[in-house]
This record gives C-alpha cells, structure tokens and sequence, in this order.
C-alpha cells in the first residue's frame, strides 16, 4: 500500500534529499521546504521506498498537496483522484501519510489569480472581505506569494493604483521603490541589496505590529546573583549537550509567571481575545537571514532539563536553517534575549497576534545599595514587558513583571 507524504503547509520545494528508489525509515527527511521565514524538514513517517516525486524543486506547494508516494519495492504508484481540501488531509492522515506542520488555512488547487497575482486561501478571502485589490499588495511569502500577513499590513493610502489592464505585456523589470521624496542613491559608492523573502516578512509583520498595535512598557531591574548561582549549580558536572542556560531559565520563570496571568497569555483578534490554557513561548532567535522565532511548547510543565535540550536543539536547527514543522508557530508568548550582545535595556516589538513580549538585557556588574546600607557591587539585568493595551492595561504589566522578578530573585521555584 502506498503512503502519500502530504504536506499540510503553504511553501516551496527546496530540494529533495531522496531520490526515487531510495529506502527511507520512518523519520528520515525526504525533502525540505521553504515555508515563510523557515525551512522545514519533511521526515517519512513510515518505511519503505520512495515511489514518486510528483512536485519539482522550484514548485510552490499548496497547503494540503501531496508531494510523492512512499511504498513496498517494486510497488507502483496507484494514481490517486483529487479530493477535496480539509477531506484529503484527513484521508492522508487516516492512511498513516506524512502530514507536516497542520495549519487551519485550507489548500488552495491554484493560487494564481488574474494579472498573474499570486496568493494564500486565507489572503484571498480577507482581501475580499476588506474589499483590496491583490494586485497593490506585495506578498513576501514563497514565490512572491502574498500571504494572511501581507494583506493585514496592506495600508491603502500608501497603495499605488491599479491601473485597468487593456492587454497581456511583459512584466515590468523588478527595481527599488524609495521612500515617496526621496532619491534613490546613485553611483561608485553604494550598492542595492534586494530583500529576502524573510526580511521582507520582518518588515510587514513589524510595520503591522508598530501600526496597529497600542504598546505600552514595563522596566524592572532584577537581581540574578541567585539565578546564576543555581545554574552553576545545576551544570556542574553535566556535559555540554545538556547544560541549562541562562535563557532557559528566564523562559522557564516567564511561563510559570504566565500561569498567574492568563490575560497575558493570549491572542487579539480584533472583537475578541483568544486565551490559551497552554503556554508556549517563542524564542527569538538570530540568524544570518533574519529572525526567527522557535517556541519552547507547555515550558510550564517540563522539567528544566527537558527544555533546556529541547531549546539547545531547536535553536541549533533554526542557525542551520533546518528547522522542523514543530519548532515554529503556535507562541502564545515571546521571550526576545539580546543578554549575550552586551545590552542594557531594549524594547521588543510585539509579534501580532501575541498580547506581549519581553526584552531580556545583559546582567551587568553595577554598585548596588545592600540591605544594611553599604555599597557593594551586584548582578542586575534589566527586562521589559511589551503588552499590547488592547488587551491588557499598566498595573497588570506591573504585576507580571514583579512576580517574574520574584521567580528569578528565587530561582529553587523554578525546580519545583
């Protein structure tokens, strides 16, 4: 029987790893594929051979699209008759296919529209219900394609007009678009750098955030003589593929202070907020294309040394460019730590829909008053929480801050 490898994500074939022929384990990546700011690895999720490539690298895929067949040797392929979106994925699954990454979007048969446009389902209908025309939008997505993000950051009085389209021509030659104004620079002494797919993908989801989003700020200075003293503690010994970091710790008390205040661990969605009851915090974490964000899921209720190898491995991942489906999307909150860059304070952008972030600064040696009055010098590091007032207001802000600030001030709580 063969086994379709579905995949359940908007993106663009990479590159495949096995060819046609090849035996495959359950687990071995088969392909890769470029989905937004990431690339995927898509694993086999049962034995056999790879009977058939049935999309080239280059293909944009569809969300829901089957990309080969896994089967017996010697096995051929059975050709399959389309079915309907959210039905072929639960065929695939009922099957025991290779569904990766599931997302709510159903897949699209054709993403080209009219004038050569091309875009997601979901970016299709919110543009007819607001009533914009693709063709203003730029997609940042796979290809070109213009993804749910790209139409919530379209601003129309920024939008050039369309223009009626009296005939088929020839695809204006890509250039840069300077700010309405001002010249672009010219000459011997400057060079254009074209934007990456994901830096494109940056800049409207944090225009959109700046934009749209109503932040407000707290600042708490904490004390991490404690907290650094117990992570000593606790990789004395330990070999280096399991040692906890410093951020582990933070993302640890970030998501049992979020137990407190559940309000903070929830999605704006314009008439409504959706609360989580899982807390799942993203990690931002640096790349040479960008950022990305890896999310450490329940880091309430695993123990600190399963994340802290779950974190190691992720983010190991995501500075290879080989993330898996599992290690992106779904934060409910975000922990951005700029601690190992020498920083003293900084502000987070929020990554919509999220209500908050915060900024973890460097713990910095500073004179410090004690107790009994005298000087001395301690550990502080500065964090702030960015909360999206829409959602929450100030003294909540405050509130969460200070309890974090009790659990890093304490840190034998985060061992309980």
């Amino acid at each position: 029987m063969t086994t379709p490898i579905t995949i359940a994500m908007e993106g663009m074939l990479l590159n495949w790893i096995k060819s046609v022929g090849d035996s495959v384990k359950t687990g071995d990546i088969i392909a890769e594929v470029e989905a937004d700011k990431a690339t995927i690895e898509v694993a086999a999720e049962s034995d056999g051979v790879l009977l058939e490539q049935s999309v080239k690298v280059g293909d944009n895929i569809a969300n829901g699209q089957t990309i080969g067949l896994i089967g017996a040797n010697g096995e051929a392929p059975a050709a399959a008759a389309p079915a309907a979106p959210a039905q072929a994925v639960a065929e695939a699954r009922a099957a025991g296919a290779a569904v990766i990454a599931a997302v709510s979007a159903a897949p699209e048969v054709n993403g080209n529209l009219p004038d050569g446009v091309k875009a997601s389902p979901i970016a299709r209908k919110m543009a007819e219900e607001r009533g914009i025309d693709l063709r203003q939008v730029t997609g940042t997505g796979p290809g070109g394609r213009i993804v749910k993000e790209d139409v919530e950051a379209f601003n129309p009085a920024k939008a050039a007009p369309v223009a009626p389209v009296a005939a088929p021509a020839a695809a204006p030659s890509a250039g840069f678009q300077p700010v309405p104004g001002r010249k672009l620079p010219e000459g011997a002494d400057v060079e254009y750098i074209d934007l990456t797919t994901m830096r494109k993908r940056i800049v409207a989801v944090t225009v959109e955030s700046k934009q749209q989003v109503p932040h407000f700020y707290v600042t708490t200075d904490i004390d991490v003589e404690a907290l650094l003293s117990l992570r000593k503690q606790i990789n004395e010994g330990l070999p280096d593929d399991s040692k906890v970091s410093v951020n582990d710790l933070i993302v640890k008390a970030a998501a049992l202070t979020l137990r407190q205040f559940p309000n903070l661990n929830s999605h704006y969605y314009g008439d409504r907020i959706v609360r989580h009851k899982r807390i799942h915090i993203g990690i931002a974490v640096a790349i040479p294309t960008g950022l990305l964000n890896v999310v450490a899921r329940d880091a309430d209720k695993v123990s600190l040394g399963t994340l802290a190898k779950t974190n190691k491995e992720m983010i190991a991942r995501a500075r290879e460019g080989k993330v898996k489906p599992e290690d992106i999307g779904g934060a409910t909150f975000t922990v951005s730590n700029l601690g190992p860059y020498d920083v003293e304070h900084f502000l987070a952008i929020i990554n919509p829909p999220e209500a908050a972030i915060m900024a973890v600064a460097t713990a910095l040696k500073v004179p410090v008053v004690k107790a009994d009055g005298t000087l001395g010098v301690g550990n502080r590091m500065k964090c702030t929480i960015s909360v999206d007032h829409r959602v929450s207001d100030g003294a909540e802000g405050a509130q969460f801050m200070q309890a974090f600030k009790g659990m890093i001030e304490n840190p034998m709580r985060l061992l309980l």
